[in-house]
């Protein structure tokens, strides 16, 4: 069991247009939102949808891949790790977030969508 580490990954459909910024010194980040579905029968038998949605994040080279290629409503596999970060809002208050940062990015899909 040693050799499990914080490893995550998902397949599903991009939430949002990539948010790409270019950070000092040239170094790109990329921010985007992920929703995964799951499918269930209910109690009754009837089909169900679950929908978690994940902030993924990427850096350097994995941001312009990002910029380039990845849009709303694309379909992605990422493999990453989970990070908790905190901040603190213009008001003052407290945030705390998990991220999924990246290490690969596999565009899905029908070719040429």
């Amino acid at each position: 069991m040693s050799t499990l580490k914080n490893k995550v990954q998902l397949i599903g459909n991009v939430g949002n247009a990539p948010e790409v910024k270019a950070l000092d010194g040239g170094k790109k980040v990329a921010n985007f939102s992920m929703a995964t579905n799951e499918f269930y029968k209910n109690s009754k038998g009837e089909k169900e949808q679950n929908t978690e949605w994940h902030n993924i994040v990427a850096w350097g080279k994995l941001a312009e891949i990002v910029e380039q290629f990845v849009g709303k409503g694309k379909e992605v596999a990422i493999e990453g790790k989970l990070a908790s970060r905190s901040y603190e809002t213009k008001e003052g208050e407290k945030r705390y977030v998990t991220e999924v940062v990246a290490s690969e990015i596999l565009l899905l899909g029908i070719k040429g969508e």
